[in-house]
């Protein structure tokens, strides 16, 4: 920590401005970030050669899109089943497939260059809203990992992967306009409409984010926008949205996005009063998004980060205001701004929501995009420690050649910041080293997955009937060449994503169904199988039974 961080940070930034060229020189705080951040790229490349997390159906269901993009079968808009979450990390992945084939690792790790490439930029939006080694400290957090952490980063399951490093980049582009870094301007204006137009088609989460560095724009950029530059932002922003558009277009009455997003905004889940969602959302889900908690939770003695989380977001609003109220430094302050309104306005989305009442530990992903303004909220208690390290006792007060022993007030706040800094280090260290001795039953898990399409395979069984978080899985670990229909526990139609496997099964001559041994489904069907007096061969495969009937059998008949 450095007490001539501010100094520091605005002396490179008025170089920069004055010049128009940007600082890339790898000094201690660069140097250092670069070995962080290497760490923590390493740690996730070895997760994902792992497999781990574990993959399920709703992941299996963008490999099951990069497959038929790399084949050229299909070109899906919007995630098959759903009309709302784009499918970015289809395409990202399908260039894999086309030269590697289908396999989890191929479908993360593109995952991993956007994880790399939003360490990057926050670095450097850190680094220069901030301090550069704030910007370290930043990098070192976020090269940590617990369950709910990685689980957001690196699994293929829509938007948030993707989003985070994108919406940086914006915050970026508003502060380079705001600064006047950039000579020509109108290719940053449409960089920025084409990045929130594919943010807004990916993942309609980000819209808080999105509306804060959209108003940080029109704060710095004011007149401009009115003009030509107006326009190349709207041109930029039609078409990162096009294939929404056009998608939207072409759908049946109900079915656009609009229509979809404002039923899903009803929801499904049971009602939950205020203080369920507020404890839901800031005790639970608030340490679970930001990596201070194991997934399963945080006992009560270790919810304190929660608290700090509300008291450090008010105060970095509070000096973001009071920057931005002052002549220099106003892009900067914008820019900060956003962050904090845009945690803030996810965070009150999120408290809205039912599910932050009744189902905190598994709707925390929700929350994800917040991980986006912790430099923001480390900003006070780095300024308060720095403080008082560059007034510690022996160490010279700037313009006087003598020493200054800081006063109480310095010292405590200072102090305690510090300490502040150094518990929220230890708990993201403690869950990521929780997260890391879970790692075998994990492991084990994505392995019987593997061996049970295997199995499937060697049964010579082509076409199956299956339970929804069976299905879509069974199909990608056996690289397609399974079809799976999925039925519910009343062995009705269930949830299939896509049309093709139910009705590629339906036309199999003798499809096969498998169940998970003593699952709802299981015991319907064994009934079913009684009532009809149909004697089926079965086959115990792990915790799953096979059967093979000889003849077709419709039980939701």
């Amino acid at each position: 920590m450095c007490g001539g961080d501010e100094t520091g940070n605005a002396a490179e930034a008025g170089e920069a401005a004055r010049t128009g060229r940007r600082s890339w020189a790898v000094d201690p705080p660069a140097a250092l970030a670069l070995l962080l951040g290497g760490l923590g790229f390493g740690y996730r490349l070895v997760l994902i050669l792992l497999t781990i997390p574990g993959g399920n159906s709703d992941e299996a269901t963008f490999g099951i899109a990069a497959l038929h993009i790399a084949a050229g079968t299909d070109r899906p808009v919007f995630l098959y089943g759903q009309r709302y979450m784009g499918t970015v990390e289809s395409y990202l992945a399908a260039p894999l497939f086309a030269v590697a084939g289908p396999s989890w690792p191929a479908l993360r790790l593109p995952l991993l260059a956007l994880w790399a490439l939003f360490v990057l930029a926050s670095y450097r939006l850190t680094r220069r809203i901030c301090s550069p080694w704030l910007a370290t400290f930043t990098v070192g957090l976020l090269a940590l990992g617990s369950e709910r952490v990685i689980r957001d980063q690196l699994t293929a399951v829509g938007g948030r992967p993707e989003v985070k490093p994108a919406l940086v980049v914006l915050l970026l582009v508003v502060l380079d306009l705001g600064e006047r870094r950039i000579r020509w301007r109108w290719p940053a204006y449409a960089l920025f409409g084409v990045l929130a137009g594919l943010v807004l088609w990916d993942d309609w989460l980000a819209l808080p984010y999105l509306a804060a560095a959209g108003v940080a724009l029109v704060a710095v950029a004011g007149r401009q926008l009115v003009g030509r530059a107006g326009l190349v932002l709207a041109g930029g922003l039609a078409l990162g949205l096009l294939p929404l558009i056009l998608d939207n277009l072409r759908a049946p009455p109900g079915q656009d996005s609009l229509s979809v997003l404002r039923e899903l905004s009803h929801g499904e889940s049971a009602p939950a009063s205020l203080g369920q969602r507020l404890h839901g959302a800031v005790e639970i889900g608030l340490p679970l998004a930001t990596g201070t908690c194991p997934a399963d939770g945080c006992v009560p003695g270790r919810l304190w980060w929660a608290g700090c989380y509300l008291v450090l977001l008010l105060a970095a609003a509070v000096l973001a205001v009071v920057e931005l109220r002052r002549d220099g430094g106003r892009a900067r302050a914008a820019v900060r701004l956003a962050l904090v309104v845009g945690a803030g306005l996810s965070l009150v989305g999120y408290v809205r929501n039912d599910l932050a009442g009744t189902a905190p530990l598994a709707s925390a992903r929700y929350l994800a995009l917040v991980q986006i303004s912790l430099p923001i909220l480390l900003w006070p208690p780095w300024r308060a420690a720095a403080r008082l390290v560059a007034r510690w006792p022996g160490r010279a007060r700037p313009g006087r050649g003598q020493p200054d022993r800081a006063g109480w007030l310095t010292r405590v706040v200072g102090g305690g910041s510090a300490a502040l800094l150094a518990a929220l280090t230890v708990a993201m260290l403690w869950a990521t080293a929780d997260f890391v001795h879970r790692l075998g039953p994990v492991r084990a898990e994505q392995q019987d997955a593997r061996r049970l399409a295997a199995a499937v395979r060697q049964a010579g069984v082509r076409y199956v009937y299956g339970e929804y978080w069976t299905c879509n899985r069974l199909v990608f670990d056996s690289a397609g060449r399974l079809d799976c229909a999925v039925l519910g526990a009343d062995l009705r139609p269930g949830q299939n994503r896509w049309s093709g496997y139910w009705d590629s099964v339906g036309a199999a001559p003798r499809p096969a169904f498998l169940f998970g041994a003593g699952s709802a489904a299981d015991r319907a069907f064994t009934e079913f199988l009684a009532r009809e007096g149909v004697a089926v061969p079965v086959q115990s495969i792990g915790a799953y039974r096979l059967y093979q009937p000889q003849t077709r059998l419709r039980p939701w008949r």
